[in-house]
């Protein structure tokens, strides 16, 4: 899409939260090989971008039950969360830019995860964003089906009153850009997270209608989305 095109028909900007707002997924990714290492479980990096990125944590349990015939004890949820969020307090970072993109949009915003309530509530407070997200943060868990399928975009989408089709999703992962697309909304490959450094999109994704590199360049790909700012 060239910049400025069709961008006013724009009412709604939904962000994914890891990897987009926050630079979380690689810090996420290794603790969770190393956690499911302790338990038999030997993955790499590469396997979790394929099967695990942008998934809720029943996705991930499947996945290995599946994957691995291994059923993980009671207690690894509660485990690896505890571990990550504490490798958080230290770690996480902001994703450079957004929040000037969010503080400068004309129209309203949200954000649609896959994670917890509780650690994308975590997140935002480590990261400063917990004031901008009041009242527009959704999770998977409020949803029947989580991401590829279309249901947490479109309940966000309904929660702030816009029609789908006006929508524009900002997703890191293949996952996210398939549910984007599955909720006919339009699609913006954030490819600007530590985790994405060099990565290309396979064949079988859906083709984004934006390729942002970092949150600088947003208001170039979408100059129509910036407040017009007014002289006093």
């Amino acid at each position: 899409m060239t910049a400025g095109t069709e961008t006013a028909a724009i009412d709604l900007v939904i962000f994914d939260c890891d990897g987009v707002l926050i630079d979380s997924e690689v810090i996420s990714a290794r603790m969770l090989i190393a956690e499911l290492a302790r338990h038999g479980v030997a993955i790499d990096m590469g396997y979790v971008a394929r099967h695990f990125l942008g998934r809720s944590y029943p996705v991930v349990l499947q996945n290995v039950r599946e994957t691995f015939g291994i059923d993980l004890p009671r207690n690894f949820e509660a485990d690896y969360r505890a571990r990550l969020l504490s490798a958080f307090e230290t770690g996480l970072q902001v994703m450079p830019g957004v929040a000037e993109v969010i503080d400068r949009l004309r129209v309203p915003y949200c954000a649609a995860t896959s994670s917890s309530p509780e650690r994308a509530a975590r997140s935002l407070e480590l990261t400063g964003l917990t004031a901008r997200f009041a009242g527009r943060l959704f999770t998977a868990s409020e949803v029947a089906h989580g991401k590829p399928a279309p249901d947490l975009f479109e309940h966000a989408a309904a929660k702030m009153g816009a029609r789908p089709a006006r929508c524009l999703v900002i997703e890191d992962s293949l996952t996210g850009l398939r549910a984007g697309r599955a909720a006919q909304m339009r699609l913006c490959w954030f490819a600007g997270g530590s985790h994405i450094a060099g990565a290309v999109l396979p064949p079988e994704a859906p083709r984004p209608d934006v390729t942002l590199a970092g949150f600088a360049d947003f208001f170039v790909q979408f100059p129509d989305l910036q407040r017009k700012e007014t002289v006093p």
